[in-house]
């Protein structure tokens, strides 16, 4: 019979940064505070005579503590998507600002760039937005810096993912 060898197993590197930094749970520390932003968000949404306005309250709070670039970008699409979209319900939702259809579903979101550390801003539109075309469609868009282009085209995208 073959005799086994002992010693330990040899260290395995984890694929990327990300994993370096996931707890035993699996998230990081970035997407477990996200977790309990949502927790408290939910909260404070059950709370007996709370109003949609402050949920905008909430929204612009979360927007100025942001760092730049992401406090100006954020400001500047919390703009657009009132004027665009009127009837969606600014709020929170993951310590993010989003804002939400009438039966209080999420439909666009901006999710800033030191939220998780990345390289870009993100607009995101969940499935409730109505941005269907075709068989496929893009349901999230980078953003590096906001220009009357990409501002317009944040304008026409919203309005249309608020129906």
């Amino acid at each position: 019979m073959a005799e086994k060898k002992g010693g330990t197993k040899p260290a395995t590197k984890p694929a990327t940064k990300a994993a370096a930094k996931r707890s035993a749970s699996g998230f990081t520390a970035e997407e477990k505070a996200a977790m309990r932003e949502y927790a408290q968000e939910l909260k404070a949404a059950s709370r007996p005579g709370r109003k949609a306005a402050d949920g905008e309250a909430d929204l612009l709070a979360r927007v100025a503590a942001m760092p730049e670039p992401d406090r100006v970008m954020a400001t500047r699409i919390h703009a657009i998507v009132r004027a665009s979209a009127p009837a969606l319900v600014p709020r929170t939702w993951y310590g993010m600002p989003a804002y939400a259809n009438a039966e209080g579903k999420v439909v666009c979101f901006f999710q800033g760039m030191s939220k998780f550390k990345t390289r870009y801003a993100t607009l995101g539109f969940s499935d409730k937005a109505k941005l269907d075309d075709g068989t496929m469609w893009p349901s999230a868009y980078a953003l590096k810096r906001l220009d009357a282009t990409t501002e317009a085209h944040i304008a026409t995208l919203v309005a249309q993912a608020a129906g």
